[in-house]
């Protein structure tokens, strides 16, 4: 195992090589930035050395090129700023001519909106003399209808003549009355047509304001446009300008780096900043260490066997491929199983926290404690009988599966999930002389003449009779065939959710009145091939019922009986309770049918008292 150790030696060597090589990076560069902070101080030293002469040559050039770069940027900064000035002097301009214009505007909106009002007056004038017109002709044709009618009665009234007069003598003076109404509109149309033409002239004057306003901002905003454009020019110019400035501000940096070099080899001093050459000379030292130290860890790699490391690479490279190989198939085995046998019929699971904390058997368990006992009871089975925990509080979830019938006596086999590790139980039952312990291939089981016991889980025990938890704790072990992960009765199991207080399913529905008292109808029950039914005992008590069928016609046909009689088909058996409180909710998903609805709470009760076998009280009729 001697390669292990001078892999690990290698690993070790590479890391502290890594992280000089690092540290030796970073410190050429800090003394790269001193030696330009040097040479860029000691620049008037540097001038008698003829060895640094072209370097200062260069930095005049560049120095000059810079100088006029920078009276190109001053010129541009100032063409800004003029720039600047003139679109302030346009918006100033600009706002004094609107408002002189909105000034101007004002006196003719003001007699313009009076013509408005005058036209409207004439307008109505004239509509009311046409009413007067109207009911003038439409007095004249009632009286001639009333004067026909009068002489068509047969026999004639006795005042005939004296009405008949009568109508004669309002209609003489109906053409007087028309001729007045007749010149009262000749006068309100000529008025109407003055002020009509008044208006149109106020209109038109008010047009040509808008006009000559919308011309004076269009004139401002195409100055202001153009100067914007210039004012975005010169920007473009000074961020060119700047850009070329530090260009050559970057390009005098070698040269400076030559003269810093060169100044700290002669061990010279710029008189204003003396602390630069001493900053040189510490990063040189460092730069120094740092190389020697790469230097020493190379050597020290070069002396290991190649032959141990060869062996090394090729063990880690095997862990990773097993490693690759494993760990998928962790990942993809599932996370939780029940682990229940083969010939499971139905399932049962409670979860005991929920059913502590919803609403209905808070109430249940306040007004009539005894009944809830024996609801509680009925529902767990003999998972009551778990020595050590109190399920109420330690446990999570009692799983009831239920066997085929065998020899006219079903098979019930129960898990307790409790909310921790379960080795004080296993403690405690190992100290009770009653148990005796028995070995099913290595896995212990604990029993006495009536009670058996296994760890099937860190946190799962199998309870019940002894043949029963030997059977679960073959199915753990794999010795008897387990309820398949991908199994029909138990995808059906997963689909219903965990956070529900009851979870039931059952691949032979018509055979489940073995197991539970009858709660669905016969007929519904003979139509499917699985059931799954979860409910939530909140205040309304809320359920999801998922009915398999044979094909998917059969689906879609069951549905629509569901749907045209809710009342027939969602009805507890043997009773007038329905199951729904309001119209439930029909999909349908392949051969699948999937309902959810509110149960009303005495039906609740009684589905609960059933499915625990518990005596039920008397049914009431209606729902």
């Amino acid at each position: 195992m001697s390669f292990i150790r001078t892999g690990l030696r290698e690993i070790g060597l590479k890391i502290r090589r890594q992280k000089t090589r690092m540290a030796l990076r970073h410190e050429k560069r800090v003394l790269q930035r001193s030696e330009i902070n040097l040479g860029r101080e000691g620049v008037s030293q540097a001038v008698n050395f003829p060895e640094v002469r072209n370097e200062i040559v260069a930095l005049k050039k560049l120095e000059q090129e810079q100088k006029e770069v920078a009276l190109r940027i001053s010129q541009i900064e100032e063409g800004i700023r003029k720039i600047e000035l003139q679109r302030d002097q346009n918006t100033k301009e600009q706002n004094e001519a609107l408002a002189k214009l909105d000034e101007e505007k004002k006196p003719v909106l003001q007699r313009r909106n009076e013509a408005k009002a005058a036209a409207d007056i004439c307008d109505r004038e004239l509509a009311s003399v046409e009413r007067r017109l109207q009911d003038n002709d439409a007095a004249d044709r009632d009286l001639l209808k009333k004067l026909a009618e009068l002489q068509a009665q047969v026999p004639p009234p006795d005042d005939l003549e004296a009405q008949m007069a009568g109508i004669s003598g309002r209609r003489v003076r109906l053409p007087e009355e028309r001729a007045e109404v007749t010149r009262a509109r000749m006068g309100s149309a000529e008025a109407c047509r003055m002020a009509r033409e008044k208006l149109n002239e106020q209109d038109a004057a008010l047009a040509a304001m808008d006009k000559n306003i919308a011309r004076i901002r269009e004139e401002f905003e195409a100055r202001d446009r153009v100067l914007n454009e210039q004012s975005r020019t010169q920007q473009e110019a000074l961020k060119d300008a700047r850009g070329h400035h530090q260009v050559v501000e970057e390009k005098k940096n070698p040269a400076y780096l030559n003269i810093g070099r060169h100044l700290a080899s002669q061990g010279i001093a710029p008189p204003n900043a003396p602390q630069l050459l001493a900053e040189v000379q510490k990063h040189r030292a460092a730069v120094e260490r740092h190389s020697q130290h790469t230097a020493e860890l190379a050597v020290l790699s070069s002396q290991i066997d190649k032959q141990e490391i060869r062996k090394f690479y090729f063990a880690i490279i095997s862990v990773l491929i097993l490693l690759a190989i494993i760990v998928p198939l962790v990942f993809q085995s599932p996370q939780k199983r029940e682990w229940l046998p083969q010939e499971t019929e139905a399932i049962l699971s409670v979860n005991l926290e929920q059913l502590e904390k919803e609403d209905l058997p808070k109430r249940w368990r306040k007004d009539q404690a005894a009944e809830w006992q024996n609801i509680w009871t009925g529902l767990i089975g003999g998972a009551q009988r778990t020595p050590v925990l109190n399920l109420p509080r330690d446990g999570v979830r009692v799983t009831r599966a239920m066997a085929a019938i065998d020899a006219g006596t079903p098979r019930e086999f129960v898990l307790v999930e409790a909310h921790t590790d379960v080795s004080r139980v296993i403690n405690s039952i190992e100290k009770d002389k009653s148990f005796e312990r028995r070995t099913i291939s290595g896995l212990p089981m604990w029993m006495r003449p009536d009670f058996a016991l296994a760890r099937v889980g860190p946190r799962t025990l199998a309870i019940g009779a002894e043949r029963e938890v030997a059977t679960l704790a073959r199915v753990r072990l794999g010795i008897d065939p387990d309820l398949k992960i991908t199994g029909p009765l138990f995808d059906r199991f997963q689909s219903l959710k965990e956070g529900n207080a009851l979870r039931l399913v059952s691949r032979d529905p018509p055979n489940l009145s073995r197991i539970f008292q009858p709660v669905f109808n016969s007929e519904l029950l003979s139509a499917t091939e699985l059931l799954g039914l979860s409910l939530t005992l909140q205040s309304p008590v809320k359920a999801r019922l998922i009915l398999q069928t044979k094909s998917t016609q059969a689906a879609g046909e069951l549905a629509a009986r569901i749907r045209n009689e809710p009342q027939r088909w969602l009805r507890l058996q043997d009773s007038d309770l329905l199951l729904y409180a309001q119209t439930p909710e029909v999909e349908v998903q392949g051969a699948n049918v999937q309902m959810r609805f509110d149960v009303p709470e005495n039906s609740a009760r009684v589905l609960l008292q059933r499915i625990a076998k518990t005596n039920s009280t008397p049914i009431v009729a209606g729902n």
